[in-house]
């Protein structure tokens, strides 16, 4: 029996070491080949070019080490994806938008939309305990983390990275210990990001507890961790940065990034040192090419493949013959299916948010993870714009599959200030300019209220603040009182005759009720309050016809309906925007009169290529009742206003406005002129202004157009226009603010 038994076992360790020689990998009788790639930012992108190459000449990967770009590239590859996938992805990417924070404009919370619509400039600062705080890094990565997400989605559930179809290894630095991390489970995903997290750049990624940045800093090209994965031969690639001569140290820039290119050479070299006589290094040609360059992708990647290629009579020693290759591209394949998901949960640090999650992420339970629908979901749940990241990982709860989702409140938050600068100059000594201030206190309550207090001063000084209460957490009925104290100037005028000038004091509190339609749209009612004075500082006071120096009383009704879905509310492509206004002044609530006002704004913006029609229509009309007040009169004149005119040329009770705009994005790079999105354009107009809402016709409207040159700069939008009127009146424009 015990012969019998001894037998048996000696049969089941035969067949275990047979299928061990079968295995996929078939690394018995050939070298483990381990793959190294150092960081570099857009100059990492040259390792798709030797993976191409490496594919070409069958030589197998068995084990991979990165840092940084070294390690997007890597772990990719590692997941599965073929150097055709990845050079795919990385050529089409648009790596600036990537690199963007923003949610795409269609996914923000309509009150953020609004925003948008002020001459605010786009960077908030925090406010924190009395201090001024501004993020723990220029770039957050919303984008580029959900990029990753996507592309590695086979393999979500995989939290050994040796079970990855090729085994992988990242490097990451701890910042606050200053130490090497090796990242060799968990999270791909975070991984991947963790590691090139440049300081400063991006912000840095908590990982098991520990915050990790650019793994470049301690260890860019770590032949070492490739060598402790029990490889026989190291391929390693370095596409590190190589100092400047002395004319290219210019800048405070050029200066510190020679320094930091000094530090990380010095580590560089002693990995470089661990290379034995058969390992391979592999250097692509790259000059002085900036880590920030991502508009020469494709040459980038021809440089890794040139370089490989100068490297073929070793790598032909290493290829395998075509079956042998074949096994082991089957061997990569395996990748798990996209699990199904049976819950969705938030970790221990989002649970002040779980309602708002939970709610938007229902429609996922219950189907295969797909990864292009909760990029939607978190963009959406992103456009609240109280988050830094937004961010989920598949976990297991027994036999169930789910995804636990974190999102993290902006460190630098709850409260923000914002600040504005709108100026307008007509060349002909005429200017004028304002400056703003908002505060914005968000998550005021558990309901997720927030208070927002303007200040602004210059030709049009207010203050105004507004408490937006949602109507439970995760509802989207709010109430919303508000208070408004301004001061205006009004022009009276008869062709190009001023006859008066009004400055217009009002003071208003008003209350109101609405629903949130999604992203998209907002229905609201309210009522106001208030009183003001117009005083007369141009004009004769004796003259009939002019509107009375007096005070008065102002109580109505509103109701209006509004759709904003722009995909850029200065220089849009797509989408459409809608606005629908009734106004009631009621003698029962205070006013002079009654009235009943209707006015709309309507938008609709096409694009092909670089081109773009934006075709738009405004008016309003008093439909009953009657009123002396000049702050109920509508002004026409200005930019794409009648641009011909000088800004509120013409004003009246009734007005209406109709405009053609073309524009063509101009510029060969990235972003335009100097960096900055640049507009090529023109408008057709066609409006006017009536006392009366008879005389209301297309007829008597006046043709005006205009040329343009315009920027989308950080501090908004910006023009250089000449306007030209049907009557040959001519207006230059110097504007930097919104178009209002």
């Amino acid at each position: 029996m015990a012969r019998l038994v001894t037998c048996f076992c000696c049969l089941l360790i035969a067949q275990a070491a047979a299928a061990e020689s079968a295995a996929p990998a078939e690394t018995a009788d050939r070298p483990r080949i381990g793959l190294v790639l150092s960081g570099g930012g857009a100059r990492g992108l040259a390792h798709a070019g030797v993976l191409k190459v490496l594919e070409e000449q069958r030589v197998p990967i068995d084990a991979i080490a990165g840092t940084s770009m070294g390690a997007v590239i890597g772990g990719l590859y590692a997941s599965g994806m073929t150097p055709a996938q990845i050079e795919t992805l990385v050529g089409t990417l648009d790596w600036y938008e990537a690199f963007r924070d923003r949610s795409p404009r269609r996914d923000k919370n309509f009150r953020r939309k609004q925003d948008d619509r002020e001459f605010l400039v786009r960077f908030p600062l925090g406010v924190k305990s009395g201090d001024l705080r501004v993020p723990r890094g220029l770039i957050q990565g919303q984008k580029l983390t959900q990029v990753l997400r996507r592309e590695t989605i086979a393999v979500a559930g995989i939290s050994d990275f040796d079970r990855l179809p090729t085994p992988f290894r990242a490097v990451a630095t701890d910042l606050e210990t200053g130490e090497r991390r090796v990242l060799a489970g968990g999270d791909l995903t975070e991984a991947l990001r963790a590691s090139m997290s440049a300081p400063g750049v991006f912000a840095p990624i908590e990982v098991g507890g520990r915050l990790l940045v650019d793994g470049g800093l301690v260890e860019n090209l770590p032949v070492d961790v490739a060598k402790q994965m029990g490889v026989d031969l190291v391929i390693a690639v370095d596409v590190g940065f190589v100092p400047v001569g002395r004319k290219e140290l210019n800048s405070a820039f050029a200066v510190s990034n020679q320094m930091l290119t000094i530090m990380m050479m010095r580590e560089t070299e002693r990995q470089r040192a661990l290379l034995a006589a058969g390992d391979l290094l592999i250097a692509p040609a790259l000059g002085t090419m900036l880590s920030t360059d991502f508009t020469a992708v494709a040459r980038t990647i021809q440089a890794g493949e040139d370089a490989a290629r100068a490297q073929a009579p070793r790598l032909a020693a290493l290829s395998l013959d075509a079956a042998r290759w074949n096994q082991y591209l089957a061997s990569r394949s395996g990748a798990a299916d996209r699990p199904g998901l049976q819950f969705v949960r938030v970790d221990e640090r989002s649970t002040r948010y779980r309602e708002r999650i939970e709610a938007e992420l229902a429609p996922v339970v219950g189907k295969p993870l797909d990864a292009q629908a909760m990029e939607r979901h978190l963009s959406r749940l992103y456009g609240d714009d109280n988050f830094e990241t937004v961010d989920y990982r598949v976990v297991r709860d027994g036999e169930r599959s789910g995804i636990e989702v974190s999102a993290r409140r902006k460190s630098w938050g709850p409260n923000y200030l914002r600040f504005g600068l709108e100026l307008q100059d007509d060349f002909e000594g005429s200017n004028s300019f304002n400056a703003g201030l908002r505060t914005l206190v968000t998550e005021a309550n558990r309901y997720g209220a927030d208070l927002q207090l303007d200040l602004q001063v210059g030709a049009h000084p207010l203050f105004r603040t507004q408490f937006h209460q949602p109507l439970g957490y995760a509802s989207r009925w709010f109430v919303a009182p508000r208070l408004l104290i301004e001061r205006r100037l009004f022009d009276i005028r008869d062709g190009d005759d001023r006859l008066a000038t009004y400055r217009v004091r009002t003071a208003e509190a008003g209350l109101d009720l609405g629903r949130e339609l999604g992203s998209w749209g907002e229905w609201r009612v309210g009522v106001l309050r208030g009183e003001g004075k117009r005083n007369l500082l141009v004009g004769d006071p004796g003259d009939p016809d002019l509107p009375p120096r007096t005070g008065f009383d102002r109580g109505e009704l509103f109701s209006r309906f509004s759709v904003d879905r722009l995909d850029d509310v200065h220089f849009p492509r797509h989408g459409e925007l809608f606005t629908l206004q009734w106004d009631a002044p009621r003698e029962s609530l205070g006013a002079e009169a009654d009235l009943d006002r209707i006015s709309f704004d309507l938008q609709v913006a096409r694009s092909r290529g670089r081109n773009t029609i934006v075709i738009s229509a405004s008016g309003g009309a008093r439909v009953s009742g009657d009123s002396s007040g000049v702050e109920d009169f509508y002004s026409l004149g200005g930019l794409f206003n009648l641009s011909g005119l000088s800004p509120d040329a013409v004003s009246g009770p009734h007005f209406g406005i109709a405009r053609a705009i073309y524009y063509r994005r101009i510029g060969s790079g990235q972003e335009g002129f100097l960096n900055v999105p640049t507009y090529l354009g023109a408008s057709l107009e066609r409006g006017n202004v009536w006392e009366r809402r008879n005389d209301m016709d297309f007829g008597s409207a006046r043709t005006n157009g205009a040329l343009f040159l315009g920027f989308d700069t950080f501090l908004g939008p910006v023009y250089l226009a000449a306007g030209l009127d049907e009557d040959g009146g001519r207006s230059f424009y110097l504007l930097l603010g919104r178009i209002r």
